[in-house]
């Protein structure tokens, strides 16, 4: 598996945001951006997982033997600022849906929404309803979207935002493991992952970015 980011150029409204934006990642890889607010982190994301397209260029994985070229959208996972979650229904049943709704990725598999709460370290409580947990509990089970279904990329942005030193700990740890099975991780944070050997790319903005940014 490998992920490739050929010359991506992206607009917010009428302004460009970034161009020339390549890169490449295999299997165990993360990547991090960096940046000031408004740099294009989060828009590069999102162009990456689909959710916008990009003004130029394009992104694609790279799977199997027969090195097949496939839209990166249909190998990721994203998770936004937003946790995407249904208040009224319980955690079982949000998870339950992304987990039917998702599928698995190539062959891969994902774990049942028990096994997934307890890596969250939340094990029990999935039958109350979302809207009844604290913020941090229901950013924790947003958390455990990634692995009900397979997906071999991870798109994160901010991840980790608002949350205490155990939870950070933990989302590290769980990505560590995504990524030591092969997976692959896009990151944008303010805030150290703990990611051991992460490359970085810093985002300018609207400034060139020039190949020695990455790294």
């Amino acid at each position: 598996m490998r992920l490739i980011a050929d010359r991506l150029a992206a607009r917010r409204g009428e302004e460009l945001i970034f161009r020339d934006i390549s890169f490449e990642l295999a299997a165990g890889e993360a990547l991090v951006l960096t940046g000031r607010n408004g740099s294009g982190k989060s828009t590069l994301l999102r162009v990456i997982a689909g959710l916008l397209a990009p003004e130029k260029g394009r992104v694609h994985v790279v799977t199997g033997g027969d090195e097949e070229l496939r839209p990166a959208r249909e190998a990721s996972h994203y998770l936004g600022h937003r946790n995407a979650m249904k208040l009224e229904l319980t955690v079982l049943e949000n998870l339950g849906f992304w987990k039917a709704y998702l599928g698995d990725f190539g062959g891969g598999l994902g774990v049942d929404v028990d096994e997934a709460a307890d890596t969250v370290g939340l094990g029990g409580i999935t039958h109350l309803p979302y809207g009844y947990l604290s913020a941090g509990q229901q950013r924790r089970f947003a958390m455990a979207k990634l692995i009900v279904a397979h997906r071999p990329v991870w798109i994160l942005d901010e991840p980790t935002a608002a949350l205490d030193a155990s939870a950070d700990r933990m989302f590290a740890d769980l990505v560590e493991a995504h990524l030591a099975r092969g997976g692959i991780a896009i990151a944008a944070t303010h805030q150290p992952l703990g990611l051991e050997r992460a490359r970085q790319l810093v985002m300018k903005g609207f400034e060139y970015l020039d190949e020695g940014d990455i790294h």
